[in-house]
């Protein structure tokens, strides 16, 4: 009975954590950050890039809307395109770790997690200057492991409080901009978008493309400031 009940326990350390996207009370419990302190401000997270396309479109408007967001990237991915990570810094936005390989942490041993996100931490740094201090794990899903090795290694566990749920291929610029603004004011929130489709439906990308100037006008009118974390 000792043992079925220390590996139930042990179970809960490892998986309990996955569910904190998805359930508030989880989430302060853990002591992830999932809103902004000011509710006078959004936070507009994108993540899985850099991406040729989604980046750039992205990219040009948040300059055009003159607003910040922070960007989770992929080492793989940012070793794909450096200049265009390291153009994402140069824009004044926020750079955070969404690992190097984009593989869920719960299938991870803590030794190859912890060898993950070494490798996407050095790619992200050579190629952006920037070394991260906060991170997103890949799907959100977080584990008991891997937010005690985050802490050890002074990395902020980030997720968010809205989402587009733009990865499918059934989104749209209409079904992402009601996902996202559909509870009223985004005052304090963190919004989960994707400017890629490396792990997501091929050219989902495009609704969030599609999405976001209506997105920013919504905070406008709002009198919100897009901010980084």
């Amino acid at each position: 009975m000792a043992l079925g009940v220390s590996l139930a326990a042990a179970s809960v350390v490892q998986f309990a954590p996955a569910v904190a996207c998805h359930a508030p009370a989880v989430c302060d419990l853990l002591s992830l950050r999932r809103r902004l302190p000011d509710a006078g401000t959004v936070a507009l997270t994108f993540d899985d890039g850099p991406h040729a396309q989604g980046t750039a479109q992205v990219l040009a408007l948040l300059a055009t809307h003159e607003a910040k967001a922070t960007f989770f990237l992929v080492g793989e991915q940012v070793r794909r395109l450096p200049a265009l990570a390291r153009e994402i810094a140069d824009a004044g936005h926020a750079i955070g770790l969404h690992g190097d390989t984009h593989r869920c942490e719960l299938r991870l041993t803590p030794r190859a997690l912890r060898d993950d996100r070494a490798r996407g931490l050095d790619t992200i740094h050579a190629a952006t200057g920037v070394l991260p201090v906060i991170h997103r794990p890949p799907y959100g899903a977080a584990s008991g492991p891997g937010i005690a090795l985050a802490r050890r290694a002074r990395l902020e566990t980030v997720l968010w409080s809205r989402w587009g749920r733009d990865w499918r291929a059934a989104a749209s610029a209409d079904t992402v901009v009601e996902d996202v603004t559909r509870k009223g004011s985004l005052g304090g929130d963190i919004v989960l978008l994707h400017d890629a489709d490396h792990y997501a439906a091929p050219q989902s990308f495009r609704a969030t493309v599609a999405a976001l100037p209506r997105i920013l006008a919504r905070c406008a009118e709002q009198g919100l400031a897009a901010v980084t974390l």
